[in-house]
């Protein structure tokens, strides 16, 4: 009963049906604290679970603590070495990165890294995740050089893994893309950014949001360099992917609707721009209404 509660929770998550979620995700909580006990690591990945959604929603004080919880009972119950230990590390630091707590993320992304290294080995794909997350720690903070490393380290684990052609490489590879376009390096970004597209596009299918992301950012990055042309093709049609995939309301699509509307006042087509802008804050203010902090 709870897997299929937290299972559905899932579903309503990536569809960004927060408040849907969150009951069943409590539910399931509630389940196995009562069949296992609350000493059990399967209550860990509830308590996980329902931290993620929270984290999601920038609800980050109720966040934490059960973060915090699930932690602790993984270093008690499984070992503080165990890779579900550095999951708990990994998922904390992520919070204290979107909370700007950049001191405090970066020694629990570090001992996620060294714990994932000893315990799986260098070249496993979940080392190349901490090495990931850590790289776009110092990529927030400016450290440039320490990230590109890192993302170039955890390009080279995914490969050679999975092969030319992942999801989870697409991700590596978009990650160093925007390193490079952060810094203004476009020509190395570009290609990095088709390649990004191409692998999405052939592995999940040309209508999946992760395609539309793809396009998202590589617009983007055409815009930045005055090449308008080019990237509202791109932003039209990661808008339409996003509708369809994700629902009208979807947050999601009111960030491609406010990338777009930013595009069109560039191109001086103010009244179109400001209409999708009206559509975004829309969504914003739907979203809001259903998904109150509190």
């Amino acid at each position: 009963m709870a897997t299929s509660l937290n299972n559905l929770a899932l579903l309503y998550q990536k569809q960004g049906k927060y408040a849907q979620a969150e009951p069943l995700y409590q539910r399931a909580l509630a389940i196995k604290e009562k069949a296992l006990g609350s000493a059990h690591s399967s209550v860990a990945t509830g308590l996980n679970n329902l931290a993620e959604l929270y984290n999601n929603q920038g609800r980050y004080a109720e966040a934490e603590p059960l973060y915090r919880r699930a932690l602790a009972l993984r270093e008690r119950v499984l070992d503080p070495e165990h890779p579900d230990v550095a999951q708990s590390l990994d998922n904390l630091a992520g919070l204290y990165r979107n909370q700007g707590r950049y001191a405090q993320a970066e020694p629990l992304q570090q001992r996620a890294l060294a714990i994932r290294e000893k315990a799986l080995g260098p070249g496993h794909p979940h080392v190349a995740t901490s090495l990931n997350n850590l790289a776009m720690l110092y990529s927030i903070q400016g450290k440039y050089a320490q990230a590109e490393l890192l993302y170039q380290r955890a390009l080279a684990i995914l490969e050679k893994v999975l092969g030319p052609e992942h999801a989870d490489i697409a991700a590596c590879i978009n990650n160093l893309a925007r390193l490079y376009d952060d810094q203004g390096r476009y020509a190395q970004a570009e290609p990095l950014y088709q390649r990004a597209l191409g692998i999405r596009e052939k592995v999940l299918g040309a209508e999946h949001p992760g395609v539309a992301t793809s396009l998202n950012n590589l617009a983007l990055l055409y815009s930045r360099q005055g090449k308008n042309a080019e990237a509202g093709p791109l932003l039209q049609r990661a808008l339409t992917i996003m509708e369809k995939a994700l629902g009208p309301e979807h947050p999601d699509v009111a960030t491609v609707l406010e990338n777009y509307a930013q595009l069109l006042r560039e191109m001086k087509r103010g009244a179109a721009a400001r209409e999708l802008e009206a559509a975004a804050k829309a969504i914003r203010a739907a979203h809001a209404k259903n998904n109150p902090s509190k």
